[in-house]
């Protein structure tokens, strides 16, 4: 699946500079379903963040979330995506970067577009292109707790 997008991280040489660190199109891009592909840009292992050293953390192998620490990931859904109910122990920030997707969930649905920026608290959830483009979007997934509704734990799923 094409998908090029150009990553650019910031950091500090050894005399304490702002440099550039990493300028290049990712390489790390994955399918985890038919109509669907991603790269993680960023992680983080612990909150706050370490900003010190020059290990390119996008390398890590990580889940959907991370649990006390952070991920930032720009995917991309294709009309007619796999279906995919999850939720993740995470609160979510989403700017549709392109394209339009429908997310469902328990209670309904909402339509996105490009421009639309969505804050994802622990709900269970699905994303539906029905549209004829690819629909991309930023996520940035924080740790946060497992989410408490109804007297009951809903924990992280799918």
């Amino acid at each position: 699946m094409d998908f090029k997008l150009r990553r650019v991280v910031t950091g500090h040489n050894a005399e304490g500079k702002a440099v550039v660190q990493i300028d290049e199109t990712v390489s790390n891009v994955i399918s985890a379903r038919p109509g669907q592909c991603s790269t993680v840009i960023w992680t983080t292992d612990r909150a706050p963040a370490d900003n010190d050293g020059s290990e390119d953390m996008s390398r890590r192998a990580v889940g959907t979330s991370e649990t006390n620490g952070s991920v930032f990931r720009v995917v991309r859904y294709d009309p007619g995506v796999s279906p995919r109910m999850h939720r993740t122990d995470s609160i979510d920030y989403a700017v549709v970067l392109s394209g339009e997707i429908d997310m469902n969930m328990d209670g309904g649905s909402v339509h996105l577009k490009a421009g639309d920026v969505l804050v994802q608290r622990g709900t269970i959830h699905n994303w539906v292109n029905n549209g004829t483009q690819p629909c991309i979007i930023a996520f940035s997934l924080i740790g946060a707790h497992p989410v408490t509704a109804g007297n009951k734990k809903l924990d992280a799923v799918g």
